[in-house]
């Protein structure tokens, strides 16, 4: 149950970022907030995060996982901050929705998780909840123009943080979730601030007003840092495929947060959308999910 309340946490802290994440925007371009976010979250998982655990050196045959989780999560990243630039909301929520899809196709392609059928039937019923909450907004679904070279870079964005989250799993047998979040944060924030570092200083950062920086703090230290904590932590415990479903109630909190903090619309439509992701997810709880090497 404990592992279900702090996915449930993870994606609300997700899901609130969205609205913070416009106010911030609003001051500051997207390519130089995202890497002043990404160093927030790696100065509270080295000054807090590194001091909660027994650190243990990382053996040799871990590289691998952790390099390709850090990979995922910098691809992410990277994906992310152009593609939502260039495509809809509406087709940005539906594709980031693809998670579990991707998380399931991964973990069949690497042997790693046999998929249940009532994971299966959970994963569609989140997705149909998507489309509901997407058609009750004013959001549109499109691929005409640039839609589609954005709707192309959020499918990569989408399976990077699919390779991230799986891989980052195997980890958790040997490290604690603030040791693996500690590492993974130190290797993708350097990596992204070698790409990001010409529109990091191209910023005239003094003249960003308190909302802009508080923005950034908060979207560093919770969502970042924070939520992808616990998101290790919970996939550890509840399977990727499984934990990987409350990645879409994120959306829920976010048109909640949008109607308390933007004035955005809140109907029917995202009301019934909601409802059925929650089902999903009651559908998917339990022993959906069953690692190989269980099975041998």
């Amino acid at each position: 149950m404990r592992v279900h309340l702090l996915l449930v946490l993870v994606a609300f802290l997700w899901g609130i970022n969205a609205p913070i994440m416009k106010i911030g925007l609003i001051h500051i371009p997207s390519m130089p907030y995202n890497a002043v976010r990404l160093f927030a979250a790696l100065a509270v998982g080295w000054l807090i995060l590194r001091r909660m655990c027994t650190w243990i050196p990382l053996r040799r045959e871990d590289w691998k996982n952790l390099a390709i989780s850090s990979l995922g999560f910098f691809c992410f990243q990277l994906f992310f901050t152009f593609g939502v630039q260039l495509t809809t909301a509406g087709n940005a929520s539906l594709i980031l929705a693809c998670l579990p899809v991707s998380i399931a196709i991964i973990n069949h392609f690497h042997q790693i998780e046999i998929i249940k059928s009532h994971t299966i039937t959970g994963i569609l019923l989140s997705l149909a909840g998507i489309s509901l909450m997407i058609a009750g907004t004013d959001t549109e679904v499109s691929l005409a123009g640039d839609h589609s070279i954005g709707a192309v870079l959020l499918l990569f964005a989408q399976l990077s943080y699919g390779y991230y989250t799986v891989f980052s799993r195997p980890l958790s047998a040997t490290y604690s979730a603030y040791q693996i979040t500690a590492y993974i944060l130190l290797i993708s924030t350097g990596l992204f601030t070698i790409v990001s570092l010409p529109s990091v200083i191209a910023v005239d950062w003094q003249t960003v007003p308190w909302p802009g920086w508080a923005s950034i703090i908060y979207s560093g230290i919770f969502p970042l840092c924070l939520a992808n904590c616990l998101w290790i932590w919970g996939t550890a415990k509840a399977g990727s495929t499984t934990a990987s479903l409350y990645n879409n109630l994120a959306p829920v909190f976010a048109v909640a947060g949008g109607y308390f903090f933007l004035r955005e619309t809140f109907g029917w439509f995202q009301f019934i959308g909601a409802a059925t992701i929650l089902v999903g997810l009651y559908v998917s709880k339990g022993k959906s999910t069953k690692t190989v090497t269980d099975m041998q």
